[in-house]
């Protein structure tokens, strides 16, 4: 009868609903509020260096999200596959984070080093003649199109903005050097960041071409760094001895 009564009320149907809504919201959100002592303290993560950022860019502008998940669940199927299971601190720097929901190809959260540059090079010129079974398409104009570097320092302003330790004061930069070290902290420098962007892309040649700094040098430098920074035997080792 109740239930009845309910479907036959349109205005306390609509009062339920938005309790209902409204319960769900502050679920979600309150834990937010206390996002610092939620997310793990990892050593070794940190932002992404201006080169990198530009490759993520590029990364989310060609939608390689749409088919690559970056989150490694902690089953056993998936380390077997991908490796260790993803740490929340991993993403804390990513705006927006890149977890993804469906891999049409294999997860990319540990992909870092385990191909040399010229094969990602090959790879996104032309999948097919590294992995006949394939269904990416080709990326030839990456390698053809010289990097944007003008609005770089305006990307990292933004994600300054919401949180990213990238500095532009000399307090800020003393302090990502206490944090992350020098060498780390130098390329955290907003004032820099287009000959910080040059030196890493003539020093690493991610793209083979050391003439250019071009889209691919900055998509393979991003690609290269993926599941890196951590060294992942300090965690939860006995987790995965459990299974073997």
């Amino acid at each position: 009868m109740r239930h009845e009564q309910i479907e036959t009320n349109s205005a306390l149907m609509l009062l339920l609903i938005l309790v209902v809504i409204s319960i769900g919201g502050l679920v979600e959100i309150v834990p937010l509020f206390y996002i610092n002592e939620t997310v793990e303290k990892v050593d070794g993560v940190r932002p992404y260096t201006p080169l990198e950022l530009r490759g993520r860019d590029i990364y989310i502008r060609e939608g390689c999200y749409l088919c690559h998940s970056q989150q490694i669940r902690p089953f056993r199927d998936e380390w077997l596959r991908y490796g260790h299971y993803s740490l929340a601190a991993e993403s804390q720097y990513d705006h927006p984070f890149q977890w993804g929901s469906k891999r049409t190809g294999p997860d990319l959260a540990r992909v870092g080093g385990k191909y040399s540059n010229q094969w990602h090079v090959q790879h996104l010129t032309s999948p097919r003649s590294v992995v006949p079974q394939s269904i990416m398409p080709n990326y030839p104009w990456l390698l053809a199109t010289d990097l944007d570097t003008s609005d770089v320092a305006d990307r990292m302003r933004a994600l300054r903005a919401t949180g990213v330790p990238y500095s532009v004061t000399q307090q800020e930069y003393d302090a990502n050097v206490k944090k992350f070290g020098k060498v780390v902290a130098d390329q955290l420098d907003i004032t820099q960041a287009t000959d910080n962007l040059l030196k890493q892309a003539r020093d690493q040649n991610f793209d083979g071409i050391p003439s250019r700094v071009t889209e691919m040098e900055a998509l393979v430098a991003y690609l290269q760094m993926l599941g890196t920074l951590v060294d992942f035997t300090k965690y939860d080792e006995g987790y995965f001895t459990t299974f073997r």
